[in-house]
């Protein structure tokens, strides 16, 4: 029989205060005003779960391709039969994280850091990372009228999407490898870091406010078709060119009360992620679609087909990568050395992989007990 909510007093103060959060975050997606309906009707069908309803968190960017997909093709609300899926939008991560502490989401596509960060400033009591869902797909792109090589963004005005976000922190680590002095908290230095939301980049750019950016696709093939070029690609930094970008998250109280769920809309992840590296041109059209319903409008040619390419839609979390970032945000100052033991939870992912036929993938020794 499915469990039924129950909200505490307690989870309505906390829903009560990040409303304002919630609704500024739905209305600051994309690159479009008002949503619009250009999106396929999945209805919930078949048996309930152990929950009525599944609150699934994402961004309405390319990195976050597989939740766009599987959503818009109804590849996880398939999986989850009878238990229906319901769906928020977010700018960037932290915004994702005050959503899920506030329990207004059950399980989120975010970026590595600030899965770390919520999982650090809670203690590591609000969430697990699950599953991964894609690599690469960032790129720092300039003014060619302003920067010619690496070393032109000394005194720069080089923009990241928000203050903490994955972007941000390897931005920031990028600058002090190469002896470059900024201040974390303030951007100030020599490079300045302004924190700009993805959705404000292409303008700021056109504006002059911005020589540059270090952010996600489609954010960097946007600016790029405003007539800035790519000066460096980051999967270049890594070894076998890939890191995680995105996970998939859940809150450990959801994880407990409905495994069932959470393994469900795994199976759909890993479902979509083959059906998108399969099919990557229905796949981009299908993101596409996506884009328009959430945003108002889909991108352009110039934008989606140089961008998707860029990305690898992946199930293995790539934890080793994410242990690195950690490692990346304690030298740029953000973060203290952190305890990430615990942070994932693989578990339902390969047991799902493992009923595919493909091989469990590893925790970099992060897993919970």
């Amino acid at each position: 029989m499915p469990a039924s909510r129950t909200t505490s007093p307690r989870r309505l103060a906390a829903l009560a205060a990040a409303l304002p959060l919630l609704i500024g975050a739905l209305a600051s997606c994309g690159y479009g005003s008002q949503a619009v309906s250009d999106e396929k009707k999945v209805v919930a069908e078949g048996a309930k779960l152990s929950a009525d309803e599944v609150r699934l968190g994402y961004f309405p960017n390319l990195t976050h391709a597989t939740a766009l997909v599987g959503d818009q093709e109804g590849i996880i609300q398939k999986e989850l039969g009878g238990t229906e899926l319901k769906v928020s939008t977010f700018n960037a991560g932290p915004s994702e994280i005050e959503a899920l502490n506030a329990d207004s989401i059950d399980i989120g596509f975010i970026g590595p850091s600030p899965a770390i960060n919520g999982y650090v400033k809670s203690g590591g009591k609000n969430l697990r990372i699950v599953g991964g869902s894609a690599s690469g797909g960032v790129k720092l792109v300039v003014n060619p009228a302003k920067i010619r090589t690496l070393d032109d963004l000394k005194g720069k005005r080089i923009a990241t999407p928000q203050h903490g976000n994955t972007q941000d922190v390897a931005f920031l680590n990028w600058i002090r490898a190469r002896g470059w002095k900024v201040d974390a908290q303030s951007g100030k230095g020599d490079v300045f870091v302004v924190r700009t939301e993805n959705k404000v980049a292409p303008d700021a750019y056109k504006s002059g406010s911005i020589d540059g950016a270090w952010v996600p696709e489609p954010t960097a093939s946007k600016l790029v078709s405003e007539g800035a070029r790519v000066l460096l690609d980051e999967s270049t930094l890594w070894p076998d060119k890939k890191f995680v970008i995105t996970n998939i998250i859940v809150s450990q109280r959801f994880l407990t009360e409905h495994p069932d769920v959470v393994e469900a809309v795994l199976r759909g992840s890993v479902k979509t992620n083959a059906w998108i590296n399969a099919n990557p041109e229905k796949a981009k059209s299908s993101a596409n679609a996506k884009l328009k319903a959430l945003t108002g409008k889909p991108l352009g040619d110039k934008v989606i087909d140089p961008a998707w390419p860029s990305i690898q839609f992946v199930d293995d979390p790539l934890a080793a990568t994410l242990r690195a970032q950690a490692d990346h945000a304690v030298a740029a100052g953000l973060l203290e050395q952190p305890d990430l033991k615990g942070i994932y939870d693989l578990r339902p992912l390969n047991k799902v992989l493992v009923a595919a036929g493909r091989p469990a993938v590893s925790d970099a020794g992060l897993g919970a007990k």
